[in-house]
């Protein structure tokens, strides 16, 4: 199986956790203030830990594979302990960085799988910031190479997101909102268009109700897609399981 190598942008997207937890001062500069070190460039840098890559995909093909998974935080602590003999620490930190800002990690992230150990074990979820984050930086990674307009597709993903977090919209809004003016207009657009597609599906539904027809038969009957009354349907039965419920 072959490594695929991340997809980088020169633009960061916000820090995960997994980044922060590999950040330690003392690796950034001499302990006297000064360096002397050429500067070096981002190419330089990313093809020199893309030997640490291999390895980590070699250790952990589940993890760092052909398919990636969110890991959990404080992975890099872990890494450390588990081979002290095999993974330097600033060699180390520089890969998790990379492999943590690649597209398909992104990807994995903005899915809202869980996180994982490096035993594979999910851990814990993806907070919904960092949901949302990742949507907000593959939207504008594609965007920058698409002369079509993605924000249609990307409210949707929004929207998607904040309905799975589980949040009140104003718990949501003060997890993801950002200082860039531009983006909180696009999480108030997409939340906005969430809260019309939830009152257009209570009124699908209480007209389902009333009607005594199967699903099939009410979609033919209004013209509609049947995908979008059983979509309905099933959004119902989800908060009516004793799953969903407080």
């Amino acid at each position: 199986m072959t490594r695929m190598f991340p997809e980088t942008s020169e633009h960061a997207p916000a820090r995960d956790p997994v980044q922060a937890d590999a950040i330690h001062p003392e690796a950034s500069a001499p302990a006297d203030g000064t360096s002397t070190a050429k500067p070096v460039s981002k190419s330089e840098r990313n093809r020199a830990v893309l030997p640490v890559l291999e390895q980590l995909f070699a250790l952990y093909p589940h993890l760092f594979g052909a398919e990636f998974l969110p890991l959990k935080r404080g992975i890099f602590q872990e890494l450390l302990d588990r081979h002290p003999e095999q993974f330097k620490r600033d060699e180390l930190k520089a890969a998790l960085a990379l492999h943590t800002r690649s597209t398909p990690y992104l990807q994995c992230m903005a899915t809202g799988k869980a996180r994982h150990d490096l035993d594979g074990n999910a851990v814990e979820g993806v907070a919904p910031e960092h949901v949302c984050q990742s949507l907000l930086e593959l939207f504008r990674r594609r965007q920058g190479r698409s002369n079509v307009d993605l924000r249609p597709k990307l409210l949707v993903q929004l929207g998607a997101a904040f309905e799975a977090s589980g949040l009140s919209r104003v718990d949501y809004l003060a997890c993801v909102q950002t200082s860039n003016a531009e983006t909180n207009a696009l999480l108030e657009a997409a939340l906005d268009q969430y809260d019309q597609k939830l009152a257009r599906q209570e009124a699908l539904l209480r007209a389902f109700d009333g009607s005594g027809k199967s699903a099939e038969e009410f979609a033919d009957m209004y013209g509609m897609d049947k995908r979008d009354v059983n979509a309905a349907l099933a959004r119902r039965q989800r908060q009516q399981s004793p799953a969903a419920k407080p």
